[in-house]
């Protein structure tokens, strides 16, 4: 065996040998803290708060092959178990309900992306985005 084709090989054999996540130091799905911004129609101001939200890798598969009848889905971090909690903001004029709910992730592991509690896009707002923030031009 050449020198070459050796060098090749073990690099190939390193490569394959490691896990991906660890392979690419990669965190794991799991809990994070996160400060998150909450407005409401009405209220002048965001307020933020921390909560815990899903974060993190999950291992997916691409096929080589696509097959016609075969279905593709890729896992992400979502939450298994969560809570929401409500905060009341300070400063909404009378006739606006004050109250509003923000969610707290209680677990997570990796499964397809549900709508009905994550931002299944390619690349969303950051958490801590206020809409109040940008200026209006009349």
């Amino acid at each position: 065996m050449s020198p070459l084709s050796s060098f090749l090989l073990m690099t190939c054999l390193s490569i394959w040998s490691m896990p991906p996540a660890e392979g690419f130091h990669l965190p794991r799905c799991q809990l994070v803290n996160q400060t998150v911004s909450l407005e409401k129609e009405g209220c002048p101001r965001c307020h933020t708060v921390e909560t815990t939200i899903c974060r993190g890798h999950c291992p997916t598969k691409d096929p080589v092959v696509n097959l016609p009848l075969g279905h593709m889905y890729q896992d992400v971090c979502t939450y298994r178990k969560f809570e929401y909690r409500k905060l009341e903001l300070s400063d909404c004029p009378l006739g606006v309900d004050p109250v509003v709910q923000y969610l707290v992730a209680l677990s997570c592991h990796c499964d397809r992306c549900s709508m009905d509690t994550s931002d299944c896009t390619f690349e969303s707002l950051p958490p801590d985005f206020c809409t109040n923030d940008i200026p209006f031009y009349y």
